[in-house]
């Protein structure tokens, strides 16, 4: 049986229609679903009969299992979700001054081997649905009892390897009937499939845009990140100012600091040479230890050393606040250690 969180509004409109029932009793489906939580068709009051019956033998309303749910001492959460298949995915949700925000996988596993990532020691076995990423919101919400304000499409799986799939999510977790995340309240990641950032960019969403680049050459970049050698750093800059045209979004930069790896002032001069003239900003990113790998977080004294010569060089950079780390919250490091 399908399941009704993969469908837009506007697909489910033209089910009920092909099917007898009215346009407007898809919204108050939608309402009921994503604006009060209801996930019992018995409960929709003002639906008939009939289309309950239609509902219970057309469309699933079933969530995934939450198996493992972790909470840090800075009230992150990250929940290990259970698929009927048995398939395992990880979800994040985290407590901002702005809102609350859900970091949301888009894949079972990931095959970009990302050389410091827990994610990409579980090779991908398949991509997630729309269905799939929307309930594991849904079910966050649920557990929490809090709204999500803002979602990161940051997890385990590279998005844009699963382009049609996420597209999709977006367009339903967007509409004004549904949950009405606002598109500027998005962001996705991508370590840089550089076709599909056209593609994105030509769809003209103006969703945020984060690359994974933590390194400003190839030579390193490629050691760390091997669809480098696919995508060159070049060519995803080229891509960006693209997104920017169409978009007007300024792009971020996503830096992993990696200890003696990334975090010389060099690299911080080459990091600004790269991004010169771009309207973009650096987000800095302190790394949560993953004990299959060597690497290890750059000192508090590194850090900020190369924080301080990016804005000396006129490049817009945070540092972000380390959330989690007590509780296996970097990508993949649940799912793997589960596995």
């Amino acid at each position: 049986m399908d399941s009704i969180f993969n469908y837009t509004l506007e697909e489910l409109e033209i089910k009920f229609t092909q099917n007898n029932f009215k346009k407007f009793n898809a919204h108050q489906v939608y309402d009921w679903i994503y604006k009060k939580e209801t996930l019992d068709y018995n409960l929709m009051s003002n639906i008939s009969k009939d289309l309950k019956q239609y509902l219970k033998d057309n469309y699933s309303l079933s969530l995934p299992k939450i198996i493992i749910k972790e909470i840090s001492k800075d009230s992150t959460v990250k929940y290990l979700f259970e698929f009927n298949d048995n398939s395992k995915v990880e979800g994040v949700l985290m407590h901002h001054p702005y809102g609350t925000s859900f970091c949301v996988s888009s894949q079972v596993g990931c095959n970009m081997g990302c050389t410091f990532c827990a994610s990409g020691l579980k090779k991908k076995t398949r991509d997630l649905e729309p269905y799939e990423m929307v309930s594991m919101i849904l079910l966050s919400s649920i557990d929490s009892a809090e709204r999500i304000s803002h979602i990161v499409i940051m997890g385990t799986g590279e998005p844009l390897d699963n382009y049609d799939n996420v597209v999709k999510f977006i367009k339903i977790i967007n509409s004004p009937k549904g949950l009405e995340i606002g598109i500027r309240h998005i962001t996705l990641s991508t370590s840089g499939i550089v076709p599909n950032i056209y593609k994105l960019a030509d769809l003209n969403f103006g969703i945020n845009l984060a690359i994974s680049l933590h390194a400003p050459t190839n030579e390193l970049r490629s050691k760390l990140m091997p669809i480098n050698k696919a995508y060159r750093i070049s060519d995803i800059i080229e891509a960006v100012k693209y997104y920017f045209e169409k978009t007007g979004r300024r792009i971020t930069f996503e830096y992993l600091l990696l200890e003696g790896v990334n975090d010389s002032r060099l690299y911080a001069d080459k990091l600004a040479d790269l991004l010169s003239g771009l309207n973009s900003y650096v987000n800095l990113i302190p790394y949560n230890h993953v004990e299959e790998f060597s690497y290890k977080a750059s000192t508090s004294k590194s850090s900020l050393d190369f924080y301080d010569q990016l804005k000396k060089r006129g490049i817009n950079v945070t540092l972000r606040h380390k959330m989690g780390d007590d509780i296996d919250a970097a990508c993949g490091q649940l799912r793997s250690k589960v596995n």
